[in-house]
């Protein structure tokens, strides 16, 4: 049995803890050479050069937590597909990943989670684990403490009721009908993210077929007896939701059947026309679990065209490792190939490779390739906006997202591949998806009900898209280098941007680890938009990294940050947040300045041999509060960025000292 890790400590590896409270003041480091600086960065270089696929993309190992993987379990056992091959696999991985306290986490070094932990123990049930072996007895001791399956997230709920181990009547209602509802009408599937209703359709099927599966287990020791929580009080939204959830059960019991049939029939449409290439469903693990079991029970077999290609899909996002007790598996929540290489372009750029090397010409080439031409469901709020744009994944063709466009082009730009139709339509597409408030969301315009997070059904991950911090600075840095600074979309992204400072000076981050990233993101856009350096709030963005600043030199923030506000701006320090405060101080003029010659520092001393950096932290943010993501390469394009756009800056200064009269 491989023995429980202890949980990680929160704090920067090899010197002083870092915790709420408890900031000593950085000391002084003595300032890289440009040698020095040069042989850092080129061995970095080196090393993502050498990641490259010869196609011309890079993708990183994507980890999340270990629900994907049992996960996966449960529904081969619900399709009858599992193998016990499969199963010894992934139960190796899950017992890897136990905190000495019987939990699993939802990010490294991060603290148990109840709904996590229960999911983790079932996976190691179908795995053989007995009730009585030490590990399993701490992690149902561990999910009674914490109020047991009946406290567990309403999505736990729907995995345990697949299998008659909680009721069905006893879950809120999902109806299939939502389905047809008109897109002008409150709670349409439109009116959900796009992940959320990728999610919500499949799941009406299911909730509103209701089968139970032999799971060949019980799991009665993870019950702790605890009542089940009053409603809330009427006078409330979320209280007027919960008697509506009632009233749409009550519907669920007798409901009228052609309405039914056809509102079924439309949702088995809905999902089979939006199976992408590889054969998921919008490049990530919900919806593409949920969809296989809605058609299965809709009377798909395992055998039809769209089945087979959603089960083939999941193997390709399987990671095969080796264990210390023998081989594991785990299941990538997504993949990220088309980030990952437009990252690495722009980083590559940065320590000077010429925009014609032949990397750069290969990625710049397969960038191309991946472009979008069709529209997808954000045509449904913005049907006069012409296609164009990438996606985060290999296949995702009707979720494009601003965030990965605008990244693409930044790439683009920089390599000596002929782009520009694909750029143009690239611009036109992201200024008309440009949010009514100026900002811009990553999937989604206007995608901004907030009454939908009240619905009983939705305690688990953000369901809505609305604009934030990190994506509008990414699409405003993304045009000004286009040279749209001045025009009026720009102007009012940019004053988005200023309107949603956080009073201390940062920007939260929305899909990155958190506001170190936010304030990372947004300073160097509003720079290239034109803002001076001077401006109040990239000073006051500049102060709060200066203080933020951990003892060793690096900067880094804990995912507890997005629950728990004492976090903010503090965790051990990683190679990828350094980067990203590295970037917003260069861009205000202080890349050379004390502060950052000490993150320089401290990068310079913890590269690895083959010029990485090691970082096991969870910088990704997937839903804050909720789901979180280590990003494989992180820790190295973020770097190479950072590092190369400051010794690109100190030679040319020298340069022109040099020519000065």
């Amino acid at each position: 049995m491989t023995e429980l890790l202890q949980p990680k400590p929160v704090g920067a590896p090899g010197g002083t803890a870092t915790r709420p409270g408890q900031r000593p003041a950085p000391a002084d480091a003595p300032r890289l050479t440009d040698d020095r600086l040069r042989e850092v960065v080129e061995r970095a270089r080196d090393h993502l050069l050498g990641l490259q696929e010869p196609a011309g993309w890079w993708k990183g190992d994507l980890e999340t937590n270990v629900t994907m993987d049992a996960e996966d379990l449960l529904l081969r056992q619900f399709l009858g597909i599992r193998t016990e091959e499969q199963t010894a696999a992934t139960g190796r991985w899950i017992r890897s990943q136990q905190l000495a306290d019987g939990a699993w986490p939802t990010f490294y070094g991060g603290p148990g989670d109840l709904s996590t932990t229960i999911e983790a123990y079932i996976g190691l049930r179908l795995a053989g684990d007995t009730p009585d072996a030490p590990h399993m007895t701490a992690a149902a001791a561990f999910v009674r403490a914490a109020g047991g399956i009946e406290r567990s997230r309403v999505f736990t709920r729907f995995w345990l009721a697949l299998f008659g181990l909680w009721p069905w009547h006893d879950l809120p209602a999902v109806p299939p009908e939502l389905v047809l509802l008109p897109k002008w009408m409150p709670a349409n599937v439109y009116d959900f993210a796009c992940w959320a209703r990728q999610t919500i359709v499949p799941l009406a099927v299911i909730r509103a077929l209701r089968p139970v599966r032999d799971l060949g287990v019980d799991i009665d020791e993870l019950r702790s007896g605890l009542k089940p929580l009053p409603a809330p009080r009427l006078r409330s939204r979320r209280g007027l939701l919960h008697r509506g959830d009632r009233l749409a059960a009550a519907y669920e019991r007798f409901p009228l059947e052609p309405v039914r049939m056809n509102a079924l029939r439309r949702c088995a449409e809905w999902i089979v026309a939006r199976q992408e290439a590889d054969g998921g469903w919008g490049g990530i693990q919900p919806p593409w679990v949920y969809s296989l079991m809605a058609l299965h029970l809709l009377g798909y077999p395992m055998d039809h065209p769209v089945m087979k290609a959603g089960l083939d899909g999941l193997d390709g996002f399987t990671l095969h490792r080796d264990g210390p007790d023998g081989p594991v598996r785990l299941l990538e929540a997504c993949q990220s190939p088309v980030w990952d290489t437009a990252l690495a372009v722009v980083a590559l750029s940065e320590t000077g490779l010429p925009a014609d090397d032949p990397a750069m010409t290969r990625a710049g080439q397969w960038l191309l390739g991946e472009e979008i031409r069709v529209k997808g469901d954000w045509a449904v709020r913005r049907p006069a906006t012409p296609a164009g744009g990438w996606a985060f994944e290999f296949a995702n063709d009707i979720y494009p997202d601003t965030d990965d466009t605008a990244e693409v082009m930044m790439a683009l730009r920089r390599t000596a591949v002929p782009a520009q139709p694909a750029v143009l339509r690239a611009t036109r597409w992201m200024l008309g998806m440009q949010s009514r408030d100026g900002g811009w969301a990553a999937f989604d315009a206007d995608n901004t009900s907030e009454f939908l997070a009240d619905l009983p059904f939705c305690d688990f991950g953000a369901v809505i898209d609305p604009p934030s911090a990190d994506v509008t600075a990414h699409v405003v840095e993304a045009l000004a280098h286009e040279g749209f600074s001045r025009t009026p979309a720009v102007r009012r992204g940019v004053g988005w941007l200023l309107a949603h400072q956080e009073p201390d000076g940062s920007w939260f981050g929305r899909w990155g680890a958190n506001h170190v990233y936010g304030t990372g993101a947004v300073v160097p856009a509003l720079a290239a938009a034109g803002v001076p350096a001077s401006h109040p709030a990239l000073q006051r963005a500049a102060q709060w990294l200066l203080t933020h600043q951990n003892s060793d030199g690096g900067w880094g923030e804990d995912l507890r940050s997005y629950r728990e506000p004492e976090w903010i701006g503090r965790g051990a320090s990683t190679a990828s947040q350094t980067a990203w405060a590295l970037l917003a101080l260069h861009a205000v003029g202080l890349g050379d300045g004390p502060a950052a010659n000490r993150g320089l520092a401290w990068l310079a001393a913890t590269q690895q041999a083959d010029g990485g950096w090691d970082e096991p932290y969870f910088t990704g943010t997937g839903f804050p509060r909720d789901f979180y993501i280590n990003y494989g390469l992180y820790r190295l394009v973020f770097p190479v960025t950072a590092l190369g756009r400051i010794l690109t800056a100190r030679t040319g200064a020298a340069a022109a000292a040099e020519t000065a009269p």
